[in-house]
Protein backbone atom coordinates (compact mmCIF):
# COMPACT_ATOMS: atom_id res chain seq x y z
CA UNK A 1 0.00 0.00 0.00
CA UNK A 2 0.98 3.65 -0.85
CA UNK A 3 -0.20 6.83 0.12
CA UNK A 4 -0.50 9.90 -2.45
CA UNK A 5 -1.10 13.45 -0.40
CA UNK A 6 -1.98 16.88 -1.21
CA UNK A 7 -1.38 19.98 0.83
CA UNK A 8 -2.17 23.95 -0.04
CA UNK A 9 0.31 26.52 0.85
CA UNK A 10 -0.40 29.15 3.15
CA UNK A 11 1.29 32.47 3.92
CA UNK A 12 1.02 32.23 8.20
CA UNK A 13 0.70 35.84 8.23
CA UNK A 14 -2.27 36.46 6.32
CA UNK A 15 -3.12 33.46 6.49
CA UNK A 16 -4.74 33.36 2.42
CA UNK A 17 -2.66 30.86 -0.19
CA UNK A 18 0.62 31.21 -1.81
CA UNK A 19 1.41 31.11 -5.15
CA UNK A 20 4.60 29.50 -4.82
CA UNK A 21 4.37 25.91 -4.86
CA UNK A 22 7.04 25.30 -7.62
CA UNK A 23 9.45 27.37 -5.32
CA UNK A 24 8.49 24.71 -2.52
CA UNK A 25 8.84 21.61 -4.69
CA UNK A 26 11.90 22.57 -5.83
CA UNK A 27 13.21 22.90 -2.41
CA UNK A 28 11.30 19.69 -1.11
CA UNK A 29 12.90 17.51 -4.19
CA UNK A 30 16.35 17.70 -2.21
CA UNK A 31 14.99 15.96 0.65
CA UNK A 32 12.70 13.92 -1.39
CA UNK A 33 12.93 13.92 -5.04
CA UNK A 34 10.61 12.82 -7.22
CA UNK A 35 8.02 12.27 -4.84
CA UNK A 36 6.95 15.79 -4.88
CA UNK A 37 5.72 17.25 -7.06
CA UNK A 38 3.28 20.11 -8.38
CA UNK A 39 -0.74 19.98 -8.65
CA UNK A 40 -3.11 21.82 -10.72
CA UNK A 41 -3.00 25.15 -8.92
CA UNK A 42 0.04 27.05 -8.28
CA UNK A 43 -1.37 27.21 -4.21
CA UNK A 44 -1.13 23.15 -4.45
CA UNK A 45 1.98 20.27 -3.43
CA UNK A 46 2.34 16.84 -3.90
CA UNK A 47 3.84 14.08 -2.87
CA UNK A 48 3.35 10.30 -2.57
CA UNK A 49 5.16 7.59 -0.38
CA UNK A 50 7.00 4.35 -1.24
CA UNK A 51 5.06 0.84 -0.83
CA UNK A 52 4.69 -0.02 2.59
CA UNK A 53 3.26 -3.33 4.11
CA UNK A 54 2.80 -2.25 7.90
CA UNK A 55 1.02 0.85 9.05
CA UNK A 56 4.18 2.04 11.71
CA UNK A 57 6.54 1.81 8.42
CA UNK A 58 4.05 4.01 6.78
CA UNK A 59 3.37 6.38 9.25
CA UNK A 60 7.01 7.02 9.97
CA UNK A 61 7.56 7.95 6.25
CA UNK A 62 4.18 10.04 6.08
CA UNK A 63 6.03 12.11 9.22
CA UNK A 64 9.30 12.44 7.34
CA UNK A 65 7.55 13.53 4.35
CA UNK A 66 5.09 16.53 5.48
CA UNK A 67 7.88 17.76 8.21
CA UNK A 68 10.33 18.17 4.59
CA UNK A 69 8.09 19.82 2.84
CA UNK A 70 6.79 22.21 5.83
CA UNK A 71 10.87 22.97 5.99
CA UNK A 72 10.86 23.97 2.59
CA UNK A 73 7.84 26.10 2.73
CA UNK A 74 9.71 27.53 6.16
CA UNK A 75 12.55 28.72 4.35
CA UNK A 76 10.04 31.02 1.80
CA UNK A 77 8.55 32.17 4.76
CA UNK A 78 4.95 29.75 4.42
CA UNK A 79 3.43 27.12 5.51
CA UNK A 80 1.60 23.90 4.70
CA UNK A 81 -1.99 22.83 5.65
CA UNK A 82 -3.67 19.78 5.09
CA UNK A 83 -7.30 20.39 4.50
CA UNK A 84 -9.44 19.44 1.84
CA UNK A 85 -10.37 23.19 0.86
CA UNK A 86 -8.89 25.97 1.60
CA UNK A 87 -10.24 27.93 4.66
CA UNK A 88 -9.58 31.81 3.44
CA UNK A 89 -10.48 33.10 -0.01
CA UNK A 90 -8.72 33.02 -3.32
CA UNK A 91 -8.24 34.04 -6.34
CA UNK A 92 -10.39 33.67 -8.97
CA UNK A 93 -10.06 31.78 -11.34
CA UNK A 94 -6.76 30.44 -9.48
CA UNK A 95 -3.60 30.38 -11.19
CA UNK A 96 -2.82 26.75 -12.59
CA UNK A 97 0.46 25.33 -12.55
CA UNK A 98 2.53 25.40 -15.68
CA UNK A 99 2.46 22.23 -18.04
CA UNK A 100 1.51 21.26 -21.17
CA UNK A 101 -1.27 18.96 -19.68
CA UNK A 102 -2.92 21.75 -17.18
CA UNK A 103 -3.08 23.93 -19.98
CA UNK A 104 -5.28 21.47 -22.00
CA UNK A 105 -7.25 20.71 -19.10
CA UNK A 106 -8.14 24.63 -18.81
CA UNK A 107 -8.83 24.61 -22.29
CA UNK A 108 -11.21 21.20 -22.60
CA UNK A 109 -12.99 21.85 -19.17
CA UNK A 110 -12.73 25.32 -18.77
CA UNK A 111 -14.39 26.62 -16.12
CA UNK A 112 -14.73 23.63 -14.09
CA UNK A 113 -11.01 24.16 -13.05
CA UNK A 114 -12.04 27.53 -11.32
CA UNK A 115 -12.96 25.77 -8.48
CA UNK A 116 -10.60 22.86 -8.29
CA UNK A 117 -8.07 24.44 -5.03
CA UNK A 118 -9.35 20.74 -3.71
CA UNK A 119 -6.90 18.51 -2.00
CA UNK A 120 -7.49 15.02 -1.51
CA UNK A 121 -5.48 11.56 -0.14
CA UNK A 122 -5.00 8.50 -2.35
CA UNK A 123 -4.59 5.06 -1.24
CA UNK A 124 -3.00 3.00 -3.77
CA UNK A 125 -3.24 -1.42 -2.74
CA UNK A 126 -1.04 -3.35 -5.45
CA UNK A 127 -2.87 -5.51 -6.97
CA UNK A 128 -1.97 -8.44 -9.15
CA UNK A 129 -4.11 -7.91 -12.55
CA UNK A 130 -6.64 -5.61 -13.58
CA UNK A 131 -9.64 -8.31 -13.19
CA UNK A 132 -8.68 -8.55 -9.55
CA UNK A 133 -8.54 -4.59 -9.85
CA UNK A 134 -12.10 -4.59 -10.77
CA UNK A 135 -13.79 -7.09 -9.22
CA UNK A 136 -12.05 -5.07 -6.02
CA UNK A 137 -13.69 -2.01 -7.14
CA UNK A 138 -17.07 -3.31 -7.27
CA UNK A 139 -16.79 -5.21 -3.91
CA UNK A 140 -15.27 -1.85 -2.32
CA UNK A 141 -18.03 0.41 -4.20
CA UNK A 142 -20.68 0.54 -1.75
CA UNK A 143 -18.27 1.63 1.29
CA UNK A 144 -17.59 4.36 -0.19
CA UNK A 145 -19.95 7.21 1.73
CA UNK A 146 -18.44 5.60 5.03
CA UNK A 147 -15.57 6.60 4.03
CA UNK A 148 -16.34 9.73 2.75
CA UNK A 149 -17.72 10.56 6.14
CA UNK A 150 -14.60 9.33 8.32
CA UNK A 151 -12.25 11.48 6.15
CA UNK A 152 -14.44 14.98 5.85
CA UNK A 153 -12.08 17.58 6.08
CA UNK A 154 -13.45 20.36 4.24
CA UNK A 155 -16.03 22.48 5.63
CA UNK A 156 -15.07 25.92 4.83
CA UNK A 157 -15.05 27.29 0.90
CA UNK A 158 -14.16 30.75 0.02
CA UNK A 159 -14.07 32.14 3.70
CA UNK A 160 -17.65 30.78 4.26
CA UNK A 161 -18.94 27.57 6.21
CA UNK A 162 -20.75 25.82 3.58
CA UNK A 163 -23.03 23.43 5.91
CA UNK A 164 -20.98 20.42 4.47
CA UNK A 165 -17.99 17.79 6.08
CA UNK A 166 -16.91 17.78 2.69
CA UNK A 167 -17.15 20.38 -0.08
CA UNK A 168 -14.33 18.85 -1.48
CA UNK A 169 -16.87 15.46 -2.67
CA UNK A 170 -19.59 17.80 -4.21
CA UNK A 171 -16.93 20.28 -5.95
CA UNK A 172 -15.37 17.43 -7.50
CA UNK A 173 -18.34 15.67 -8.14
CA UNK A 174 -18.34 17.84 -11.30
CA UNK A 175 -16.27 16.43 -13.64
CA UNK A 176 -18.17 14.36 -16.25
CA UNK A 177 -16.35 11.31 -14.70
CA UNK A 178 -16.08 11.41 -11.04
CA UNK A 179 -17.65 10.51 -8.13
CA UNK A 180 -18.76 6.13 -7.71
CA UNK A 181 -16.77 4.57 -10.18
CA UNK A 182 -19.55 2.02 -12.38
CA UNK A 183 -20.05 -2.11 -11.44
CA UNK A 184 -18.03 -3.45 -14.04
CA UNK A 185 -19.34 -7.00 -15.52
CA UNK A 186 -15.43 -7.59 -16.61
CA UNK A 187 -12.37 -6.45 -17.85
CA UNK A 188 -14.06 -5.87 -21.58
CA UNK A 189 -16.71 -3.62 -20.19
CA UNK A 190 -14.25 -1.57 -18.56
CA UNK A 191 -11.86 -1.52 -21.49
CA UNK A 192 -14.92 -0.67 -23.84
CA UNK A 193 -15.81 2.04 -21.59
CA UNK A 194 -12.48 3.48 -21.55
CA UNK A 195 -12.27 3.63 -25.03
CA UNK A 196 -15.38 5.09 -25.63
CA UNK A 197 -14.76 7.57 -23.37
CA UNK A 198 -11.30 8.90 -24.79
CA UNK A 199 -12.70 8.32 -28.51
CA UNK A 200 -15.34 10.91 -27.02
CA UNK A 201 -13.10 13.57 -26.40
CA UNK A 202 -14.36 13.20 -22.21
CA UNK A 203 -11.02 12.30 -20.90
CA UNK A 204 -7.59 14.08 -21.77
CA UNK A 205 -6.31 10.94 -21.42
CA UNK A 206 -5.96 7.41 -19.02
CA UNK A 207 -4.69 9.54 -16.22
CA UNK A 208 -7.71 11.84 -16.70
CA UNK A 209 -10.21 9.08 -15.25
CA UNK A 210 -11.04 10.65 -12.07
CA UNK A 211 -13.41 7.88 -10.23
CA UNK A 212 -13.43 7.56 -6.72
CA UNK A 213 -12.06 3.73 -7.21
CA UNK A 214 -9.63 3.53 -10.43
CA UNK A 215 -7.09 0.82 -11.32
CA UNK A 216 -3.84 2.95 -11.89
CA UNK A 217 -3.24 3.58 -15.65
CA UNK A 218 0.57 3.74 -14.73
CA UNK A 219 1.11 1.26 -11.71
CA UNK A 220 -0.12 -2.09 -10.92
CA UNK A 221 -2.65 -0.59 -8.05
CA UNK A 222 -5.78 0.05 -7.38
CA UNK A 223 -6.05 3.88 -6.16
CA UNK A 224 -8.89 4.75 -3.82
CA UNK A 225 -9.37 8.02 -4.71
CA UNK A 226 -12.32 9.46 -2.18
CA UNK A 227 -10.91 10.93 1.02
CA UNK A 228 -10.53 14.66 1.29
CA UNK A 229 -7.08 15.30 2.22
CA UNK A 230 -6.37 14.44 5.77
CA UNK A 231 -6.00 16.69 8.65
CA UNK A 232 -2.90 14.42 10.58
CA UNK A 233 -1.04 11.71 9.65
CA UNK A 234 -3.41 10.12 12.34
CA UNK A 235 -6.41 10.31 9.81
CA UNK A 236 -4.82 9.41 7.05
CA UNK A 237 -3.20 5.81 8.67
CA UNK A 238 -7.16 5.65 10.08
CA UNK A 239 -8.21 6.03 6.33
CA UNK A 240 -5.07 3.48 4.95
CA UNK A 241 -6.37 1.09 7.67
CA UNK A 242 -9.92 1.22 6.64
CA UNK A 243 -9.01 0.63 2.96
CA UNK A 244 -6.52 -2.37 3.39
CA UNK A 245 -9.29 -4.24 5.92
CA UNK A 246 -12.10 -3.75 3.61
CA UNK A 247 -10.25 -4.77 0.43
CA UNK A 248 -8.85 -7.81 2.20
CA UNK A 249 -12.35 -8.76 3.19
CA UNK A 250 -13.21 -8.16 -0.16
CA UNK A 251 -9.78 -10.56 -1.44
CA UNK A 252 -11.80 -13.72 0.72
CA UNK A 253 -15.22 -13.07 -0.64
CA UNK A 254 -13.93 -12.82 -4.41
CA UNK A 255 -11.96 -16.00 -4.07
CA UNK A 256 -14.86 -18.10 -2.26
CA UNK A 257 -16.84 -16.87 -5.87
CA UNK A 258 -19.62 -14.48 -4.00
CA UNK A 259 -20.70 -11.71 -5.64
CA UNK A 260 -20.26 -7.82 -4.46
CA UNK A 261 -23.39 -5.97 -3.66
CA UNK A 262 -24.72 -3.74 -6.59
CA UNK A 263 -26.54 -0.29 -5.16
CA UNK A 264 -28.24 1.63 -7.91
CA UNK A 265 -25.84 4.02 -8.44
CA UNK A 266 -28.48 7.15 -7.85
CA UNK A 267 -28.78 5.96 -4.23
CA UNK A 268 -24.98 5.54 -4.20
CA UNK A 269 -24.96 8.93 -5.02
CA UNK A 270 -27.71 9.91 -2.83
CA UNK A 271 -25.45 8.02 0.61
CA UNK A 272 -22.29 10.10 -1.20
CA UNK A 273 -24.55 13.45 -0.61
CA UNK A 274 -25.81 12.71 2.89
CA UNK A 275 -22.50 11.61 3.99
CA UNK A 276 -20.27 14.99 2.52
CA UNK A 277 -23.15 17.07 4.32
CA UNK A 278 -23.07 14.94 7.85
CA UNK A 279 -20.35 13.33 8.23
CA UNK A 280 -20.22 10.64 11.34
CA UNK A 281 -22.45 12.64 13.08
CA UNK A 282 -25.35 12.34 11.65
CA UNK A 283 -27.57 9.59 9.72
CA UNK A 284 -26.52 7.69 6.67
CA UNK A 285 -27.83 6.18 3.85
CA UNK A 286 -27.93 2.03 4.55
CA UNK A 287 -27.64 0.89 0.88
CA UNK A 288 -29.01 -2.07 1.89
CA UNK A 289 -32.22 -1.22 2.77
CA UNK A 290 -32.65 2.63 1.85
CA UNK A 291 -33.51 3.82 4.75
CA UNK A 292 -31.49 6.34 7.30
CA UNK A 293 -29.57 5.05 10.03
CA UNK A 294 -26.86 6.81 12.32
CA UNK A 295 -23.19 7.56 10.71
CA UNK A 296 -21.92 6.03 13.46
CA UNK A 297 -23.09 2.92 13.25
CA UNK A 298 -22.05 2.85 9.35
CA UNK A 299 -18.40 3.84 11.25
CA UNK A 300 -18.17 0.71 13.63
CA UNK A 301 -18.83 -1.94 10.73
CA UNK A 302 -15.52 -0.31 8.93
CA UNK A 303 -13.78 -0.62 12.18
CA UNK A 304 -15.11 -4.60 12.56
CA UNK A 305 -13.87 -5.13 9.30
CA UNK A 306 -10.61 -3.14 9.49
CA UNK A 307 -9.19 -4.31 12.91
CA UNK A 308 -9.13 -8.23 12.58
CA UNK A 309 -6.85 -7.98 8.89
CA UNK A 310 -4.30 -5.95 10.65
CA UNK A 311 -0.90 -8.40 10.75
CA UNK A 312 1.36 -6.24 13.56
CA UNK A 313 1.02 -5.25 17.52
CA UNK A 314 2.00 -2.08 16.31
CA UNK A 315 -0.57 -1.54 13.70
CA UNK A 316 -3.00 -2.66 16.17
CA UNK A 317 -2.51 0.07 18.60
CA UNK A 318 -2.09 2.80 15.69
CA UNK A 319 -5.56 1.91 14.15
CA UNK A 320 -7.02 1.69 18.58
CA UNK A 321 -5.33 5.22 18.91
CA UNK A 322 -6.27 6.79 15.74
CA UNK A 323 -9.88 5.40 16.48
CA UNK A 324 -10.59 6.46 20.02
CA UNK A 325 -9.39 9.83 18.43
CA UNK A 326 -11.71 9.84 15.70
CA UNK A 327 -14.83 9.10 18.04
CA UNK A 328 -13.89 11.66 20.90
CA UNK A 329 -12.62 14.89 18.44
CA UNK A 330 -14.61 13.84 15.07
CA UNK A 331 -13.33 13.92 11.43
CA UNK A 332 -11.23 16.58 10.45
CA UNK A 333 -14.16 18.82 9.74
CA UNK A 334 -15.13 19.25 13.40
CA UNK A 335 -12.37 19.90 14.72
CA UNK A 336 -11.64 22.72 11.88
CA UNK A 337 -14.99 23.93 13.07
CA UNK A 338 -14.17 23.86 16.88
CA UNK A 339 -10.96 25.76 15.75
CA UNK A 340 -13.49 28.32 14.61
CA UNK A 341 -16.06 28.29 18.05
CA UNK A 342 -13.20 29.28 19.93
CA UNK A 343 -13.54 32.79 18.88
CA UNK A 344 -15.65 32.91 15.87
CA UNK A 345 -12.26 33.55 13.62
CA UNK A 346 -11.27 31.77 10.47
CA UNK A 347 -7.40 32.67 10.90
CA UNK A 348 -8.03 30.49 13.82
CA UNK A 349 -8.66 27.48 11.54
CA UNK A 350 -5.82 28.07 9.52
CA UNK A 351 -3.55 28.20 12.47
CA UNK A 352 -4.82 25.03 13.68
CA UNK A 353 -4.34 23.23 10.37
CA UNK A 354 -1.15 24.64 10.20
CA UNK A 355 0.22 23.51 13.49
CA UNK A 356 -1.66 20.25 13.31
CA UNK A 357 -0.03 18.95 9.13
CA UNK A 358 3.15 18.72 10.89
CA UNK A 359 1.94 17.66 14.54
CA UNK A 360 3.02 14.03 13.96
CA UNK A 361 0.21 11.35 14.81
CA UNK A 362 -1.82 13.38 17.29
CA UNK A 363 -3.66 16.83 17.23
CA UNK A 364 -2.52 19.94 19.22
CA UNK A 365 -5.67 21.51 20.76
CA UNK A 366 -3.94 24.90 21.23
CA UNK A 367 -3.52 27.84 18.45
CA UNK A 368 -0.47 29.40 17.46
CA UNK A 369 0.11 32.65 19.86
CA UNK A 370 0.45 34.56 16.15
CA UNK A 371 -3.43 34.23 16.01
CA UNK A 372 -3.76 36.56 19.16
CA UNK A 373 -2.98 39.46 17.99
CA UNK A 374 -5.63 39.02 15.17
CA UNK A 375 -8.35 39.46 17.74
Amino acid sequence: MGVEEEYLLVDPVSRELSTQADKVVSAAAADLGDRVTTELTRYQIEVRTDPHTHLTDLADQLRATRDAVARAAARLGLCIVSSGTPVLGQHFPPPLAPGARYAQSAATFRALNHEQTVCACHVHLAVPDLTTALQLSNHLRPWLPALIALSANSPFWMAQDTGYHSWRTMAWGRWPVAGPPPYFESRSHFEDLLDRLLNSETLLDRGGLYWDIRPSHHLPTLEIRIADAALTVSDTLLLVAAVKGLADTALTRIRDGRPAPRPQQEMLRAAYWRAARDGLRGKSINLHTGRLEPAAVHLDRVWDIALPVLETPGDVTLLRTAYSRLRADGNGAERQRAAHRRRHQLTDVVDYLIQNTTAGAAPRTSLPSSSDADG
